[in-house]
């Protein structure tokens, strides 16, 4: 007797594995993929968690209980991971500057995908003078040092969490341009784009329905790594004193407050850096494996 679940392990067998099967299966099997995820939902969810899981004020000062030393290095429960140099609790300061560095990198790639993706899109889809046009304002781009502009133009707008969101989605969208230049520049040439001008389809409609959803997994991966350059880009602003101003928690200004105490109290930069180093490191595992995952190699 042929049971239900025997009936559909035979059709699997001869009509073979659907493509979502061949995807999820790709998914759960790519272990850098899956470890990246977890770690990045992880840390998004304390950041959203953050006023509730975080055991103390981030901003309250206390002089009486300053450089306290984190619980495995000699200090109490009160304070897990120690204070600053204020005395301020370093576990809430880590968990408010979560949100910091993931509001930073999603909202810095989401400008910076926006503009790029719309140029490079437009260049691959017309060509001609769009192309030219759009080909001459990546090269002016890429000859422009990232960290030198936005170091010159966060010390003249100043340094806020708007202005560091700004130039950084500003600056960043050169790689967005190029990789949707040349995926438009393949996806257009298909039957299917030929077919839809065929048949009088609009220009917004056959790059909303025909080419963007063909070119979507090319443009998840650029998202992943722009949105880790990003986040160290803006540590590394906070750093110098020009990104994130006090008080506001983030990694990399913690790391700058706690340099001049690394000889003596090396948890200071240690703890931050490398809660820096994971969150970065996450995503872009994340990212490898999407690009893993998607390749057309592997989709077939």
């Amino acid at each position: 007797m042929i049971t239900a679940g025997t009936h559909d392990s035979l059709l699997d067998e001869i009509t073979g594995p659907t493509p979502g099967q061949m995807l999820r299966k790709r998914v759960f099997g790519h272990q850098g993929l899956l470890i990246g995820a977890v770690v990045l939902i992880i840390l998004t969810i304390i950041a959203i968690l953050a006023p509730w899981i975080a055991p103390h004020d981030p901003y309250a000062q206390s002089l009486m209980t300053r450089m306290e030393p984190p619980v495995f290095m000699g200090g109490t429960w009160e304070h897990p991971l120690g204070t600053d140099h204020l005395g301020r609790d370093y576990l809430s300061r880590l968990i408010y500057g979560a949100r910091i560095s993931l509001l930073i990198g999603a909202v810095a790639a989401l400008i910076s995908g926006v503009i790029g993706t719309a140029m490079g899109v437009a260049a691959g889809y017309f060509g001609g003078k769009v192309d030219a046009v759009v080909t001459f304002l990546i090269n002016v781009r890429l000859a422009m040092p990232v960290v030198l502009v936005a170091l010159a133009v966060v010390a003249i707008l100043g340094g806020s969490l708007q202005v560091v969101i700004m130039v950084l989605g500003l600056l960043l969208w050169d790689r967005f341009a190029v990789v949707m230049r040349a995926s438009t520049m393949q996806v257009r040439r298909r039957e299917y784009v030929a077919a839809a001008q065929v048949i009088g389809a609009s220009t917004p409609r056959i790059l909303l329905s025909e080419i963007m959803p063909n070119i979507a997994n090319n443009l998840i991966v650029v998202v992943t790594l722009e949105m880790a350059h990003a986040i160290l880009l803006e540590a590394a602003l906070s750093f110098l004193g020009l990104g994130v101003q006090p008080p506001t928690p983030s990694w990399g200004l913690m790391v700058s407050e706690g340099k001049n105490m690394m000889l003596f109290e090396p948890w200071l930069v240690l703890i931050p850096g490398a809660v820096l180093f994971v969150l970065v490191l996450a995503i872009n595992l994340m990212g490898d494996g999407l690009r893993d995952v998607t390749a057309p190699e592997n989709r077939s």
